[in-house]
């Protein structure tokens, strides 16, 4: 375990340094910079600030110059808030990305896992029937639409909610919701395609035929097999939340991360970019590992040598 965990450490640091190298390319490729303006600068003052930020210097010396900071904990400097580094930035928007992440993971679950199992269980019921329809409906309609339908009509027709910002437990509620559709539907979808799996499986119609009743058949056979399935797609989706949705964030008008990197990105305000990118990238990799490391806690055949 200890091997497998220091080279996927390894591949984790080789992941970083590939996409941190595709992302500078891309932006410096890109036509324009962060001095374009409507009213365009004088050439004198767009030479003053690039030297002054280094983006006159070759560009691989910018960008090892970058990597080195990076490594001493330095995500650079932001075009567009001069008076804050980039990481102090994204330290202020994580909480509010964060809250409304954890809270639609949860959502999901609790949604997602109920479901699953009880169409799994009732196959071919109402209930079955109405999960599946659940799956279909939310794992077809966009976060952003269903963000936008819930604003038309629990804040502006019935005056229940806020329409976004932040501040009040209350502006968590439609974000969340937004954000988890789509992710219950997938857990709704996967749990009930890998209970029934499971339940076909020889070793469960042996626990059966050995009297066991059948809450120990569900949880210790069943569910803990099915689970493994639920896993794959729950780690990285938890990524996925907390680093948080750029157009959710944008629609509720919640100033977290993915706001910031939506607006960087107008900007061109290269070190906000790098910095946003570089924090995704680490969260979906450490939860594709934890992920990797959890599988042989809930499967004991499962080793890694």
């Amino acid at each position: 375990m200890l091997k497998f965990t220091i080279r996927r450490i390894l591949w984790l640091l080789a992941v970083l340094l590939i996409v941190a190298f595709l992302t500078f390319s891309l932006m410096h490729l890109v036509p324009g910079g962060p001095w374009d303006r409507d009213k365009p600068l004088a050439p004198q003052v767009v030479e003053n600030l690039n030297q002054k930020y280094g983006l006159d210097r070759p560009f691989l010396v910018q960008f090892v110059s970058y990597i080195w900071n990076v490594l001493h904990g330095d995500l650079g400097v932001s075009y567009s808030y001069q008076d804050r580094g980039v990481t102090q930035i994204l330290m202020e928007g994580l909480p509010k990305t964060g809250i409304i992440g954890l809270s639609a993971f949860l959502l999901a679950l609790l949604l997602g896992l109920p479901l699953g199992m009880a169409a799994a269980l009732k196959q071919n019921s109402l209930i079955d029937y109405i999960s599946v329809f659940f799956s279909t409906v939310f794992a077809s309609i966009p976060g952003f639409v269903l963000g936008i339908l819930m604003m038309i009509l629990l804040a502006a027709t019935l005056h229940l909610l806020p329409t976004g910002g932040w501040g009040s437990p209350t502006q968590v509620i439609m974000p969340a919701v937004a954000l988890a559709a789509l992710p219950a539907a997938y857990v709704a979808r996967i749990t009930r395609a890998s209970m029934l799996d499971v339940m076909r499986q020889d070793y469960t119609r042996t626990a059966r035929a050995k009297g066991l009743t059948q809450k120990v058949v569900l949880l210790r056979h069943i569910l803990r097999n099915a689970l493994i399935s639920v896993m794959t797609i729950a780690g990285p989706e938890l990524a996925f939340l907390i680093c948080g949705s750029f157009i959710i964030e944008n629609v509720f008008s919640v100033p977290g991360i993915g706001r910031l990197f939506v607006q960087s990105v107008l900007a061109r305000d290269y070190g906000l970019i790098m910095g946003a990118i570089l924090f995704y990238t680490t969260a979906v990799a450490v939860m594709n590992m934890v992920v990797d490391i959890l599988y042989a806690v809930v499967d004991p055949r499962i080793r890694h040598d």
